[in-house]
């Protein structure tokens, strides 16, 4: 009787698609193979602090049994610049539709993240069809800066994870003075700041166990569940006239 009389208190739900959370379609076996991790960097420059801590991000996650690609930018065309066939961005969205969890790393430029990066970003779409390519992969988020610490890129980056649908984990890392934190080897330094580079990775890979078989139910709405049973009711009645 309680829940007949909440649901009658919302005469603007469809109450047919209205569902109550699942606690079986939230726990299915884990898959067994490892966690597949795609990493963008933003940088082109010879010597470049965004790669160095990708490949830092790449052996951690390796480390703690995932299975990672490092997606190289140069020849990458900006968007809208040549046709999605071009090989560098079928390379990218064919990588992006592979991984279930992602990791960007971007220097900061002028207070933002680099146009390399947001281009890298921009090439993966939205939707493909009625699939959406990002939508349920976890996403971590990375930044260098060549001066004092600041979070403006991993803060704009946060705002595309999410209007792309990804679940974008709660920690990230910011290296500041990039240039002081990496020997001469290209490895980084120990510090707190890799010590937070730890702290995500090994968050990612929790959470893209998590939820990489889950994904699918995490991102079911009840917007777009609706919005489907009225596009097939058009059908429908159309072939009835």
């Amino acid at each position: 009787m309680r829940r007949a009389s909440a649901l009658s208190d919302m005469p603007a739900a469809s109450l047919e698609h209205l569902q109550l959370p699942d606690q079986a379609a939230l726990r299915p076996p884990f898959s067994t193979h490892k966690p597949r991790i795609l990493i963008l960097y933003g940088s082109l420059r010879a010597i470049s602090y965004s790669r160095l801590l990708a490949q830092e991000a790449a052996r951690l996650l390796e480390h703690l049994g995932c299975e990672v690609r490092i997606f190289n930018p140069e020849g990458l065309p900006l968007p809208d610049g040549a046709p999605a066939t071009h090989p560098k961005v079928h390379d990218l969205q064919k990588l992006s539709e592979w991984s279930e969890g992602q990791v960007w790393v971007s220097p900061e430029r002028h207070g933002a993240m680099t146009g390399v990066m947001k281009a890298q970003i921009d090439w993966i779409p939205l939707s493909v069809g009625s699939v959406r390519p990002t939508q349920g992969k976890t996403l971590a988020l990375m930044q260098v800066s060549g001066g004092s610490q600041s979070f403006n890129a991993v803060g704009q980056m946060r705002i595309l994870g999410r209007w792309m649908r990804m679940i974008t984990i709660p920690n990230q890392s910011s290296v500041a003075r990039a240039f002081q934190e990496f020997d001469t080897d290209g490895r980084m330094k120990p510090s707190s700041y890799y010590d937070r580079v730890v702290d995500v990775c090994e968050e990612l890979v929790k959470f893209t166990i998590l939820t990489r078989d889950t994904s699918d139910y995490l991102t079911d709405r009840y917007s777009e569940r609706k919005e489907e049973a009225e596009k097939l009711e058009q059908r429908v009645s159309l072939k009835s006239i």
